[in-house]
This record gives C-alpha cells, structure tokens and sequence, in this order.
C-alpha cells in the first residue's frame, strides 16, 4: 500500500466514521434519557435513504403509509389512555401531530413526487415523513414501559427492529437503491484527491453535532433533556415531564437516523435490511464512550470508521470482526475500572 491508497482509505475511513458517529449520538443520546437501547437507528437509516431514492425516481414510497399507520396507532392509543386516565391534556397537540403529519406530508409527496422536485425539496419531504415516526414508536411502544428493567426495554426495542425491517422489505422490495451522489467529483489538493461527498459529509456532520451542542447547553429544552439523563426521578422532582423529554429524544434520534441515511445513500447500495449492521458500529462507538460521553462516542465511531477501511484493503473477509473486536479491549479495560470505583465509593462512604 502506497501513500496515494493510503489517503483514499483514510477518506473513505473518515466518510464513514462520521455517518457512525452520527448513529452514536442518537444511540447514546436515547439510552440516557430513556434507558432504551436505540436498535432501530439503523432502520430509520435506510428508511431515510430509500425514501429519498424512490421520490428521486419520481415515485411515492410505501413509508408514507407507514406514518399513516402509525399515526392513526398513536392516536387511538392517546384516545384510549387518556379516556382512562381523565386526562386530556396533551391529547390534542399528539392527536394533531400523529394525524396532521402523515396527512399533510403524505398529501405533498402523491402532488409532488411525480413531478421530481428539487432536492433539496425532496429531502425537506424525507425528514418530515421520517422524523415524526419516532415521537409516534415512543408514545405507542416505549412510554407504557418507562418504568420497566432495561432488559425489557431492549426486548421492545428488538421487536421494534424486526417489525421495521419486515416493513422495510415490504415498501423497498429486496432489491438496492443507491441515490446519485450531491456533489459529484473530486477537489485536487494537490498530494491527493478529496471527494466532495466528503467535504458534504463533513460539513453537515460538523453542523449537526455543533448544533446538538448548542441545544443541550444552551436552550432550556436541551437543560432538560441533560436533567432527564442525569436522574429521571430528580428531573420529575423539578417539574420537568421525563415522558415530554423521552419523546424529544426519540424525535432527535428519528432524525439524525433520517439525516444519516440521506448522507450515505450516494456511497453505498442500501437494502431495506442494512440497517441494523450499521447502527452496530455505532454502538461500538458508544461502548467505547462507555455509554455516557457524547465527544468520546464520536471519536469512538470515526475510529470505527477508519479501521473498518484499512480492514477492507488488507482482510475484506475479516473487516467486520476486525471492528467488533474493538470492544474487547474497551470491555476488558471497564470491567477492570468499574469494581474499582465501586470499591472506592464504598469506601467513601
């Protein structure tokens, strides 16, 4: 391998890092407000991207009738709850929410998607047919078992998953979709070449986390959500709604998994079930971050990303277990610190 290779790998390494960094964020940023482990943030990724390669083809994807389901789900489970509970509060903002957005959006993409609008129209159209399934996912699924072990919620997650995936297969069929690339073509820097797609990855990847920064520190909503992480219970006791924040978290995370597959639809060929292989090196990243520092998870995912390159170019048939076989040291090395500060804390005590 030559210096020019090299810089490609590292490219290609850095281009896919940064979509698992991505993943990370939504992984981890679901887990410590609501304890869910995020097993579909690779569903919502392809879920993303084909519907974007299909209304690019000028045709209507099947998601639409997935948000109508689900809104009409969501709806008569928030009729039913709150006929039961008296309360009618927040009824009307999820009624309009779940049946508005699948009937508004869902009504744009049949006027427009024939017509093949401008992209940047047809990813508004994505994101907003998308996002909105995961506030619905959590007020049907995830809400009820708030208080349930962490066992139990990765069990409804697990199902969540493979209820996506069968969904998946049948909207996209079993065939790939790969999306034309934004920007094609490649910058000269003179000792190496440097795709615009990576530049464009970069750029929105860099704005993306700069903004979720930016929420989380500075707005009053982001305080909140760090509250929720920190202690459901204190949270509640400040007057802070944790099933108002676990729904925020679960929008969030709908959308980074949306926003992630629109960026890697132009780089590889998406099948309705390449999901859950790719939220899995985000979740390497997270583990490395031991599932609490949002920094260390995206350093963690782009290194996942870079290795898995160089992985390809010297042992393709092993890159997979190359990159899962990063948790093991990381795992070794926790196992052996973790009793530790136990012991310590005991002894504070």
């Amino acid at each position: 391998m030559n210096t020019t290779i090299g810089l490609i790998l590292l490219q290609d390494g850095l281009t896919n890092g940064l979509i698992y960094a991505l993943l990370a964020l939504s992984i981890l940023l679901v887990f410590v407000v609501t304890r869910v482990l995020w097993v579909p943030a690779g569903d919502f990724l392809v879920f993303g991207a084909l519907t974007l390669a299909l209304l690019q083809q000028g045709n209507v994807p099947g998601t639409v009738w997935l948000c109508g389901a689900l809104g009409i789900t969501t709806t008569l489970v928030e009729t039913w709850r709150a006929w039961r509970s008296k309360v009618w509060r927040d009824w009307p903002l999820v009624a309009a929410l779940s049946l508005g957005t699948p009937l508004i959006i869902g009504g744009l993409i049949y006027i427009l998607a024939p017509t093949k609008p401008a992209l940047l129209v047809q990813v508004l159209l994505t994101l907003a047919l998308i996002v909105p399934m995961g506030f619905m996912l959590y007020r049907v699924v995830f809400k009820p078992l708030a208080d349930k072990s962490i066992l139990v919620l990765m069990f409804a997650a697990i199902a969540v998953h493979y209820a996506l995936v069968g969904l998946g297969l049948v909207f996209f069929g079993s065939e790939g979709y790969r999306t034309p690339p934004f920007i094609p073509g490649r910058i000269d820097a003179g000792f190496t070449r440097i795709s615009w797609q990576l530049v464009l990855v970069l750029a929105t990847s860099a704005v993306c986390m700069i903004a979720l920064w930016f929420f989380m520190g500075r707005t009053l909503w982001g305080k909140a959500l760090r509250a929720a992480a920190v202690s459901r219970f204190g949270a509640r006791l400040s007057g802070i709604r944790t099933e108002t924040m676990g729904a925020l978290a679960f929008s969030i995370a709908a959308f980074i998994g949306a926003f992630s597959g629109i960026l890697i639809g132009p780089m590889t060929t998406l099948f309705y079930d390449s999901g859950f292989l790719i939220s899995l090196k985000g979740f390497v990243g997270t583990v490395i971050a031991g599932m609490a520092s949002f920094p260390v998870a995206v350093l963690g995912a782009v290194v996942v990303g870079i290795v898995e390159s160089f992985s390809s170019f010297y042992a393709s048939a092993f890159k997979e277990a190359i990159v899962f076989a990063l948790l093991i040291p990381f795992l070794l090395w926790r196992s052996a610190v973790e009793p530790r500060n136990h012991e310590m804390h005991e002894h504070d005590e």
